[in-house]
This record gives C-alpha cells, sequence and structure tokens, in this order.
C-alpha cells in the first residue's frame, strides 16, 4: 500500500496520524481489503474502497511446494504479474522479492531473464511483497527473519526504490527486521555496488559471479560485456573496504561449463585476500541447454576451495516442484490457487 497517499487521504479526511500505523497492523494481520479493517470507521473504510487499495500488489495464485516453499504470483493494478517466495526454515521465514517485471540483462540460465525487460516495481510493490509473507508467517505461528532480493529483476538497476523499501522494511512500525538480515543481489551492475556502500543502511551484498573468466561469464551473463570481471571485483573490493562488510559470491554450477577443479583455482585466486563467502549453487531447471553439476564434481569443486583458503557452502534448492527455485521466477501462468492473506 502507498504509504505516503494513505498520509494524504487521512489527512484530508481528518484522520488521527495512528490510522496509518493500524493499516499495517491490519496488513500483518492478512486483511484483503479496507472492509477488514475494523478499527477504522466505515465511512473511512468506504472512501478508503473508492480511492486506494490495501495492497499495492494482490495475490491471483498461490502454489506451495512439498517442502513447504510457498510461491505468489501477484498482480498490479495495471495488470503488471511478478513473483514472490518465502521459504521455510525451521521457525524462521525468508522471502525472496521481485524488484522489476521481468528483466533486460537476458542471464542464459534465468527464466526472468527469458522474458525480456519488464517495468520498475514501485517501493510500495517492493514492500507489500514482504508484508505478504510475513502476514503468512504469522499465520503459519511463525515470524518473517529474512528478506533477499533475489526475485525477478536487477535490484541494483532499481536502487532508489529498493533501498527505500528496504528502509521501509526495518522500520518499527512495518516489520522491525534488521538491515543485516536484508541482502541485495545483483548480476554485477557495477553503479549500484556503489550506491549500496555509500548509503547508512548496512544492507548485505550478494554478487552473481557463476564464472571467474570473462569468456564464460559473457557466454552466460551479458552485462560481463559491459562490466567485466577486473571492474566487477574492483568494485566488491571498493564496497569491502567502504563498509567492512564481506561480499556473498553466487556461484551457480553448470555441468561441463564451468564447474572443473580448474574454473575452482581460477575462482580462489580471483577472490585471494578479499572479504568473500562463497555460495554454491545448484542449478535449477529453466530454459536453454544448461544441466546441474553432478554431486560428485560439486564436492570436488568444493574441496579445491577450501584447499585455497577459500570458505564455501552449498545453497540447496528450495521449491523446484512449483519453479519457485533460484532461476525459475517467470510470472508464469498457473491455475489460481485460494487462501493467500
Amino acid at each position: 500500500m502507498d504509504r505516503s497517499a494513505l498520509a494524504t487521504l487521512l489527512a484530508e479526511q481528518g484522520q488521527p496520524a495512528y490510522r496509518a500505523r493500524q493499516a499495517v497492523s491490519a496488513q500483518l494481520a492478512g486483511a484483503t481489503d479496507w472492509q477488514a479493517v475494523q478499527t477504522y470507521p466505515a465511512t473511512l473504510r468506504a472512501t478508503l474502497d473508492d480511492r486506494l487499495p490495501l495492497w499495492a500488489l494482490t495475490p491471483d495464485t498461490r502454489l506451495v511446494s512439498r517442502d513447504g516453499t510457498i510461491k505468489w504470483r501477484l498482480r498490479a493494478p495495471d495488470g503488471v504479474l511478478v513473483e514472490a517466495v518465502l521459504i521455510p526454515e525451521g521457525d524462521r521465514r525468508t522471502v525472496c522479492v521481485s524488484s522489476q517485471a521481468g528483466c533486460a540483462l537476458a542471464c542464459r540460465f534465468c527464466a526472468t531473464g527469458a522474458m525480456g525487460p519488464g517495468r520498475d516495481l514501485t517501493r510500495w510493490e517492493i514492500l507489500d511483497q514482504a508484508m505478504l509473507a510475513a502476514a503468512e508467517s504469522r499465520a503459519q505461528g511463525t515470524r518473517l527473519s529474512n528478506v533477499v532480493f533475489m526475485g525477478m529483476g536487477e535490484p541494483l538497476q532499481n536502487i532508489d526504490a529498493v533501498l527505500d523499501a528496504a528502509r521501509d522494511m526495518t522500520t518499527p512500525d512495518e516489520l522491525g527486521l534488521s538491515p543485516r538480515r536484508i541482502a541485495v543481489s545483483t548480476v554485477g551492475w557495477v553503479p549500484g555496488i556503489a550506491r549500496i556502500a555509500a548509503d547508512e543502511l548496512p544492507l548485505r551484498l550478494a554478487v552473481s559471479l557463476h564464472a571467474a573468466d570473462d569468456r564464460t561469464r559473457s557466454a552466460l551473463m551479458p552485462l560481463n560485456a559491459r562490466y567485466p570481471i577486473a571492474s566487477l571485483m574492483a568494485a566488491c573490493r571498493r564496497y569491502c573496504d567502504t563498509t567492512g562488510r564481506r561480499v556473498f559470491i553466487e556461484y551457480l554450477l553448470l555441468d561441463g561449463v564451468n564447474d572443473a577443479p580448474a574454473d575452482a583455482r581460477r575462482l580462489a585466486e580471483l577472490l585471494r585476500d578479499g572479504n568473500f563467502h562463497v555460495n554454491l549453487i545448484e542449478y535449477n531447471p529453466t530454459v536453454g541447454p544448461d544441466r546441474a553439476s553432478p554431486r560428485e564434481r560439486r564436492e570436488t569443486f568444493q574441496r579445491v576451495l577450501a584447499k585455497s583458503g577459500i570458505v564455501a557452502s552449498v545453497r540447496r534448492s528450495r521449491g523446484v516442484d512449483v519453479a519457485a527455485a533460484c532461476g525459475q521466477l517467470a510470472a508464469a501462468d498457473t491455475p489460481p490457487v485460494s487462501s493467500a492473506p
């Protein structure tokens, strides 16, 4: 919901400022429209029904994976579709939010990139994805603990809305999250890395690298022609020096493409003497010819990194059966499913 528009409308109606907090509480309680906001007078609810949606994005599908992951397809008033994913882990929940409807950067392994460019999401459309996930988490008797900007789109191409939404998520009147529980992922939009480093909000930064040589990376990620590895890694090191925080390096292992021991040694050399942590990612079927690396090759890759002093973790895929895993989000047409907050 557009908080600034709500504040203006409440002021026009002579309503007290605390009404804005009541609207947020209603969202977190699972209200789907203004008529469900019973703390508001009926006349105010009727006025808001006509002039401002309670949600900037509304679910039109909700799919639940065998592992408990939930994927929503969300619709904006102009018909734009995006997806958000809620990932369970014990009594905590992580939401993966989208920052754009589509993506212009066309990474070979990504279903969103195959969609082509779409519009930027607003601050409020991004925030509502996290609010929806927080409401679902409450309904499950758990809590939303983390937000990752790893959904549809390149967050650093929509940096103003991303930073504004992240700030909203940290305020006590909204979700009250620690900024260190919010991670922004980029495929290497170098100017945005400097913006993240300069901002007072101490967000975590993840960089999708996926190859340690320019030839391979350019074949996977066309943006590498504009910002090659040397430029990207220099920006990452400046970020580390400026903030004192580490950079998480995302590395998608593709069979026969970037998963050989020699690739691991090149990656280790690239990251030497830096403040980096590597997340090795399992490939999830999307578009194109690629296949996941066999487990033995993934384990060998991790051992080679460890021998070189590089700490690496394996990120397990979640929600693959409902196309909710890394690289699979594309707002595909699926039958409507009920029971979204």
